[in-house]
C-alpha cells in the first residue's frame, strides 16, 4: 500500500536526523525518544517509532521491527538496513539512512515507477548489496504492478548474464519504435512496455559499457535522487605509528 505524501515528507526527515544525530553522544533509546517528539503527529511514523524502540530493546537491531511493519515501511527499506546492520558486513549505516532519506523524499516529491526502479537498483550495484535478495525487497515495493514485478523477477534472474541496458531498452517505447519504423516484428511476445522513449535512447546509447555510465545519465535526465556513494575507506587509520 501506497503512504500519503506526508508520510514521506516526515520519513525523510526521521532518516536525515537519524544520520545527522547519530554522532552525539546519546544512546539511539533517547534519540528516537527525541526524533519522536518532533515528527508530525497526525502521521503514523510516532506510532511506528514507539514500535521501533520497544523493539530495539530486545533485539538491539532496527530491521526486524522494521519487517514487522510491512505495512508501513518497504521491503527496500528493510533490506536497506539490514544489510547495514550484519555484524560482518561493510555497508556503512550512515550511507544506509541517506539512501532512504533521499528515496523518501523523492517519493513525497512524486516519484515514478521508473525512477524508483533505477534509484534501488544502482543502490544495490553501487553499495554491492547482492542482486538475490535485493531485487526480491524491490520488486515488493508497492508502487509496482504485476507486469513490473514479473520483469524485476526476470532482472533478478538475467543479472551477471545480460547487460542491464538491454533489459531496460527492450522493455522500452524507443525499442517498439524503432522496429516498427524498420517493419520489424518485436521479438518474442509483446510485453508491457515499461520505459519511456528517453529512458530507451539513453539505455541504447549505453549498451556494453559500464553500468554506472547508464545510471549517471538516467540520473540527470530522470531526475530521481543521486545514489549515495560508500565512502572510501581511510587505509590511514590501519597504519602502525613510526
Amino acid at each position: 500500500m501506497m503512504l500519503e505524501r506526508e508520510e514521506y515528507v516526515e520519513q525523510a526527515y526521521f532518516f536525515q536526523v537519524l544520520r545527522e544525530r547519530q554522532q552525539q553522544n546519546l544512546s539511539t533509546q533517547d534519540l528516537l525518544r527525541t526524533v519522536r517528539e518532533e515528527l508530525l503527529s497526525t502521521t503514523r511514523l510516532p506510532m511506528a517509532v514507539d514500535f521501533l524502540r520497544t523493539e530495539l530493546r530486545h533485539s538491539g537491531t532496527f530491521a526486524p521491527a522494521m519487517a514487522k511493519l510491512a505495512h508501513y515501511f518497504t521491503p527496500f527499506q528493510t533490506f536497506v538496513i539490514a544489510e547495514a546492520e550484519r555484524e560482518r558486513g561493510r555497508f556503512d549505516f550512515t550511507v544506509a539512512l541517506q539512501i532512504l532519506e533521499r528515496e523518501a523524499r523523492y517519493r513525497a516529491d512524486g516519484a515514478t515507477r521508473q525512477g524508483i526502479f533505477l534509484y534501488q537498483f544502482e543502490c544495490l550495484s553501487r553499495n554491492r548489496l547482492g542482486y538475490d535478495k535485493g531485487l526480491d525487497a524491490v520488486a515488493g515495493d508497492p508502487i509496482f504492478d504485476d507486469a513490473w514485478r514479473e520483469w524485476i523477477a526476470t532482472v533478478r534472474r538475467q543479472v551477471g548474464l545480460v547487460d542491464i541496458a538491454d533489459m531496460i531498452y527492450v522493455r522500452s517505447a524507443h525499442y517498439v519504435n524503432v522496429r516498427q519504423r524498420q517493419g520489424l516484428d518485436l521479438a518474442g511476445p509483446e510485453k508491457p512496455v515499461l520505459f519511456g522513449e528517453k529512458e530507451g535512447k539513453i539505455a541504447l546509447a549505453n549498451r556494453r559499457r559500464d553500468p554506472l555510465l547508464l545510471f549517471s545519465a538516467l540520473e540527470r535526465h530522470l531526475n530521481y535522487p543521486q545514489v549515495p556513494r560508500p565512502k572510501p575507506m581511510d587505509e590511514s587509520r590501519l597504519l602502525l605509528p613510526t
